[in-house]
């Protein structure tokens, strides 16, 4: 990928430096390959948004960028967070096959239908029993960041267009990518796909053995790109690589060293720096996530989707949130979530309550870990040349800006300190 310094907008996207096509051709791509999704030997690491795949088919118009050197990233079981890898992959095993055509009878009938999901296998019971229950500890300051930034801007359509800028072009969006990758030191080591056929932001994936990144056409705005690249490769990617050389990189190292599991420490990380550096860096992914799962535990999906009404004008933005929040159900006029998606939040408010003690260097340089883990595993990590996201070298700006992300929300220090005591 190419050389060249960004500019940034004051949002921390890309802002006006993105340049106009032309642009330099992208190295031949190899055969066509289908989108990222989950077969054999493909173990998915995050998910940036809160859609769903809309399907399995071809890559979408975006194209694919081969790395030019990647590193082998062996695939230890549980690597990431201490945890068994499900087969198949979870993200296509929750995936309804017949979602496209619920989602027409749901429309065609006016909303007033609960969709009856199928899948391709049976989703795994271990699976159903982690993530059947949901919470509804942080559900106040969900409704409270919803409702600020209803309150700014009338609509999160509104929001959005406001905060997030244009769509960019293709090309716009190779150049950011590319001048990102030489900010963190990793230019040629992740495989970059833009498609049109994914509903969230972004999946970030270790494909036979090589960092996959996959990022929709449709969600890539003018300031909130960045964004999306700290959260993906500034620190799935960076801590991944960081994990690879500790002692506890695989699932019997982490329980040598009793580690916590990384969520909701690591998503949690990664959805703040999808909004560090904005002039308006609010949690409203998260934070719809959350109410929208806690919702969807005791609503029908046609209730929920009513529900959402309140937040959500648009009606395919909502079925994509209410899909998300009842993935795993076949009868869904019944009660019911799958609650993955509150990690973010959870992981949000635990960090900002904490941030004034947490080493956030050695917290990228250690790996998948728990900030609760950082100190005591500090003298058993191998730090020499470990790989620090560059936003963090000004580390006062950095905690500056988690302190304005704490005000824009609505938060407070003893609110965090009464929701989280020691």
């Amino acid at each position: 990928m190419g050389a060249g310094a960004m500019g940034s907008g004051a949002a921390g996207g890309p802002g006006h430096g993105a340049p106009l096509c032309p642009c330099p051709s992208p190295p031949p791509p190899p055969a066509p390959r289908p989108a990222p999704r989950c077969p054999r030997g493909t173990r998915r690491l995050s998910e940036t948004g809160a859609g769903t795949r809309r399907g399995e088919g071809a890559a979408g118009r975006g194209g694919l960028r081969a790395a030019a050197s990647l590193p082998h990233i062996a695939r230890g079981r549980g690597e990431e967070g201490g945890g068994r890898r499900s087969s198949p992959c979870l993200l296509v095993a929750l995936r309804p096959r017949n979602v496209e055509a619920e989602r027409e009878r749901f429309f065609r009938a006016s909303f007033a239908y609960d969709p009856q999901f199928e899948y391709a296998e049976p989703v795994p019971a271990a699976v159903l029993d982690k993530y059947g229950a949901a919470s509804d500890r942080f559900v106040t300051q969900a409704i409270r960041i919803i409702r600020t930034v209803l309150e700014k801007y009338g609509t999160y359509e509104s929001f959005e267009v406001a905060t997030g800028g244009r769509l960019l072009s293709k090309c716009q969006i190779w150049s950011v990518i590319r001048k990102y990758m030489q900010k963190e030191g990793c230019v040629g080591e992740v495989v970059v796909q833009l498609t049109d056929d994914l509903l969230s932001q972004a999946v970030m994936m270790v494909e036979d053995s090589r960092p996959t990144l996959a990022i929709n056409l449709a969600g890539a705005r003018q300031h909130w790109l960045e964004g999306m690249l700290r959260h993906e490769i500034g620190t799935h990617y960076i801590r991944g690589v960081n994990n690879t050389r500790q002692p506890w990189h695989s699932s019997e190292g982490r329980k040598q060293y009793s580690l916590k599991p990384a969520n909701p420490t690591e998503e949690g990380l990664a959805s703040l720096h999808s909004v560090l550096f904005r002039k308006q860096p609010f949690l409203w992914r998260a934070a719809l996530l959350y109410y929208t799962i806690e919702r969807a535990s005791r609503l029908s999906f046609s209730a929920l989707f009513q529900d959402l009404e309140q937040y959500v004008q648009d009606a395919g933005v909502r079925w994509e949130y209410c899909v998300r929040a009842k993935r795993g159900q076949t009868d869904t006029s019944q009660p019911g979530c799958f609650s993955k998606d509150q990690v973010y939040l959870d992981g949000i408010l635990r960090i900002l309550r904490h941030r004034q003690t947490i080493d956030f260097p050695l917290l990228a340089a250690l790996g998948k870990v728990s900030y609760e883990d950082v100190n005591r595993l500090k003298k058993f990590g191998v730090l020499e040349k470990a790989r620090i996201p560059h936003f963090m070298q000004d580390l006062e700006r950095y905690m500056k800006q988690l302190d304005h992300i704490v005000t824009t929300n609505g938060l407070n220090e003893e609110e965090l300190e009464q929701l989280l005591p020691d």
